[in-house]
């Protein structure tokens, strides 16, 4: 290897151990690193959910099949978004994990949850190309720039915000929060005030072919598209694993903040999917039905009602569209980066940094804009709202009947590999056998009604499977040892901030994050180095090792340095 490649790796394990570039993107987020109020984190949280996307899909359910169709489809879809949320958000909040280790311990298992972390990935980088695509047509329209080139743009001034982690992007979403709260409601504000007249028919609007009324086939159709952002509240996740602890926080403040959140993006990303498909039908006479679903012409077209100076308008209209592409792509960006290092992490036991990765996920996105993935929105969307609401639901199913109702699955989230088997089919296979049906649904095989709500059917599947499974197979694939260090922090939530010492790397982590011990190594060992170790063979959870831990008990504890 030349000085050249040595040097860039050493830089790359430099940012890996810098925690306030990683953002313990492997790892529980620790106590002492959690130093935001919940309504920080909160607001760092909606931030994110300023994304323009949802304008474009708005407008293009109701160019396809109609305004009123798509308005009840919108709203259908919010209401499944809002309610799948709730358990994931609190797991998540009060736990301190990401999507992906949440996802392990709620019913995949420490390898069936790397088919999740690719259809998170691709969710992230699905919508980075969206946001990428309508920023750069709004630089098109402003600046006369190639499209190309304003993807490339678009993509890489990302990187600089999401390179330090949380620490950066707390202070950027707010302080750009209030102006672009002003910019959001300015559109229907000038045109109720410019040209009231403006809304009348939207109700009826048939859009391209659609509907002036109300059919189940529609909403269905519709909703599919809506439900393509039910993984969303994985990087509302992200945010809220950051959160205080529950048991040290005033309840209201702590649900409050969770909930808004959490479940509670979609409340504004409705608004907005309902709005953008008004500006749509607004629009459409004057620039056609394709430039319609642009969020640039949509604002352009609103703006100029009021300011009459063209130039003055496509500069706010392009202000607009920057900074909220700028603001919802720093977060599919961060939580991108998450989840390829998870998946990476897991399949090669290597850990570059979360920066690699980063990079990784940027050039995916970028190579979907080239290929011109606006055109084909709806199809992609529609596709892939049948394999994510496969994964929300078998998530939901475990957390709130397994874990809540039946007490089969354990009631904390277990996320170390030490302690959790390769593959649990609880969710695993229902994601699966959920996924699959719905996709053959998809492509027209049980008839026209199950193609159109063909996600529903992916949730309906999940819901069922997921607990029945469980049922079946008595909660073997839970757990595959004990972990006396979690089981003792639920009695004593206090101890969660204690630390104890890995004796490969020698650096102190809290409980949470610790595997009581490692028969490999000789001792307890920390999360990340439990996820990096290769060639173990899982020797902790042969069954003459259970054995012997259980004959010691919590042992530990007497012999090592607990601070």
């Amino acid at each position: 290897m030349d000085t050249g490649t040595r040097t860039t790796w050493s830089r790359f394990r430099d940012w890996a151990a810098k925690d306030n570039i990683e953002d313990y993107s492997l790892r529980y987020a620790p106590k002492s690193f959690r130093r935001w109020s919940p309504m920080a984190c909160s607001v760092t949280a909606l931030g994110g959910i300023a994304y323009l996307a949802d304008y474009s899909i708005g407008a293009s359910i109701a160019v396809s099949h109609g305004a009123a169709s798509a308005i009840v489809a919108i709203l259908v879809a919010a209401v499944t978004i809002f309610l799948t949320g709730i358990p994931i958000a609190y797991y998540a909040a009060k736990y301190n994990l990401d999507m992906d280790l949440l996802t392990r311990g709620a019913g995949f298992g420490y390898f069936g949850s790397t088919l999740t972390s690719l259809v998170y990935a691709s969710f992230c980088f699905i919508f980075f190309a969206l946001e990428g695509a309508i920023m750069a047509q709004a630089m098109y329209l402003a600046f006369d720039m190639p499209l190309p080139v304003g993807y490339l743009i678009g993509s890489l001034i990302i990187i600089p915000l999401v390179l330090y982690g949380m620490s950066a992007l707390a202070k950027f979403q707010v302080w750009t929060q209030p102006l672009w709260l002003i910019l959001f409601a300015a559109p229907l504000v000038m045109i109720a005030i410019a040209d009231p007249s403006g809304f009348d028919g939207f109700l009826s609007w048939a859009g391209d072919g659609g509907s002036e009324r109300v059919t189940a086939v529609a909403v269905g159709a519709g909703a599919g598209v809506a439900l393509s952002l039910i993984a969303q509240i994985g990087e509302q996740v992200d945010y809220l694993r950051f959160m205080p602890e529950k048991s040290e926080t005033p309840p209201l403040r702590w649900w409050a903040a969770v909930l808004a959140a959490g479940p509670g993006w979609v409340i504004l990303g409705a608004a907005k999917q309902i709005c953008g498909a008004f500006l749509a039908f607004y629009i459409a006479g004057e620039v056609g039905f394709t430039r319609a679903t642009e969020p640039i012409e949509q604002f352009l077209g609103s703006y100029s009602t009021m300011i009459h100076n063209p130039t003055v308008a496509l500069a706010i209209a392009t202000v607009m569209v920057l900074l909220s592409q700028i603001k919802i792509n720093v977060t599919n960006a961060y939580s991108g980066s998450l989840s390829w290092s998870n998946f990476f992490s897991r399949v090669l036991h290597v850990h570059p940094g979360r920066v690699v990765w980063l990079a990784l996920h940027i050039a995916i996105a970028l190579t979907l804009m080239l290929a011109n993935m606006f055109t084909v929105l709806n199809t992609i969307l529609g596709f892939y709202s049948n394999v994510a609401i496969a994964w929300i639901g078998a998530i939901v199913a475990d957390l709130v009947i397994n874990k809540g109702i039946l007490k089969i699955s354990p009631p904390y989230i277990e996320f170390k590999r030490a302690y959790l088997y390769p593959i649990n089919p609880v969710g695993f296979v229902s994601m699966l056998v959920a996924s699959s049906v719905s996709i053959v649904a998809y492509f027209g095989a049980f008839g026209a009604f199950l193609q159109a709500w063909s996600p529903y059917l992916a949730l309906a599947i999940a819901l069922v499977l997921t607990p029945l499974i469980a049922v079946l197979t008595g909660g073997k694939y839970y757990l595959a040892r004990p972990n006396p260090l979690r089981e003792e922090i639920e009695k004593e939530p206090l101890w969660a901030g204690q630390t104890l010492l890995d004796i490969v790397d020698g650096k102190r982590y809290e409980l949470p994050d610790m595997v009581h011990d490692c028969p490999f190594h000789g001792g307890p060992i920390s999360s990340l180095t439990c996820t990096l170790t290769k060639n173990c063979h899982e020797q902790c959870q042969s069954a003459s090792y259970e054995n012997a831990v259980d004959a010691d008990g919590l042992g530990l504890r007497k012999t090592q340095s607990v601070v």
